[in-house]
């Protein structure tokens, strides 16, 4: 998904004139092209200001217009990505619940979109926010209150994946993940008490991810698309959904990647290499995430 274009502005930007030109527009500039930008009229003060002036208000305001999207992918339409998403939804029977960041509805190159277009819409649900009550928010609680629903967010409290549904009483119907950066994320969680009833669950897994156009604290940390590819391979039991899901991300990526985007390699790897360009925070919760994540290169 591209970002909005802005609306074109009503009137020029003021350029300067070179010393001694007069506030009349030249032959040449009458005969612009259409779509360039127009010369405003001579400084305050000088012969004809008024007239120039009046003049502006006559010139055509081209208004862009944001490019028309797919339904279904919600990339634009030239660089749809439908051919690279299962023909027909898969087939789950768990549902998906995501809490999304509000700052993550507006990232180009969310993943968001792609997951809920590979799987029925009754069983991806998108809720957008960062506080949420049992008073405001009956059905996340009714969800969060079900013995059958999981959270995947990682931690000492967490449990495994794979080795909780192998114990479990109560066969997992539902699983709840965290859509946004680490700290958004970790905001989310520890400050909505809802996201504390459901079992914690985390994904034993060292795979790379695959979302290499944008910036992770480390290599294994993964998307919320290939979070949700991983959790719902294991809750199925099928490895195709995994493979399904992540076709997608791969076009997506290979797509930015063949048209300019760069990999942006994890904060781990710049540390460890001595690649890292911005300067260590100042802020001593920031300093003390990043020594950690200093530390953990050089195991």
């Amino acid at each position: 998904m591209e970002p909005p274009q802005e609306e074109a502005p009503t009137l020029a930007e003021s350029l300067p004139r070179p010393p001694g030109a007069s506030g009349s527009p030249t032959p040449d500039e009458g005969e612009r092209p259409e779509g360039s930008a127009a010369l405003v009229a001579a400084p305050a003060g000088a012969d004809g200001d008024s007239a120039g002036a009046d003049g502006l208000w006559g010139l055509p305001v081209e208004h862009a217009e944001r490019r028309p999207e797919c339904s279904r992918c919600s990339r634009p339409q030239k660089v749809c990505l439908c051919p690279y998403l299962p023909v027909h939804p898969l087939q789950i029977s768990t549902h998906l619940y995501i809490i999304q960041h509000p700052a993550e509805e507006s990232k180009v190159l969310r993943t968001v979109p792609l997951l809920a277009a590979c799987l029925p819409p009754d069983k991806c649900t998108v809720r957008i926010g960062r506080r949420f009550s049992e008073e405001r928010d009956n059905e996340l609680s009714t969800v969060c209150r079900d013995p059958g629903t999981l959270i995947l967010y990682p931690g000492a409290e967490a449990t495994n994946l794979e080795e909780f549904i192998l114990d479990s009483p109560v066969y997992p119907s539902t699983i709840i993940l965290i859509d946004g950066t680490w700290s958004q994320a970790k905001d989310i969680f520890y400050k909505n008490s809802l996201f504390r009833l459901p079992k914690q669950v985390q994904l034993k897994t060292n795979i790379c991810s695959q979302y290499v156009i944008r910036m992770q604290p480390t290599s294994r940390c993964l998307s919320t698309l290939e979070c949700a590819a991983a959790a719902l391979s294991i809750l199925e039991k099928n490895n195709y959904i995994q493979e399904a899901l992540l076709r997608p991300l791969q076009a997506l990526c290979s797509f930015q990647l063949q048209h300019g985007a760069q990999i942006r390699l994890s904060k781990e790897y710049l540390l460890k290499n001595g690649l890292y360009a911005k300067p260590m925070p100042k802020n001593k919760r920031k300093l003390r995430k990043m020594e950690l994540l200093l530390s953990s290169a050089k195991i």
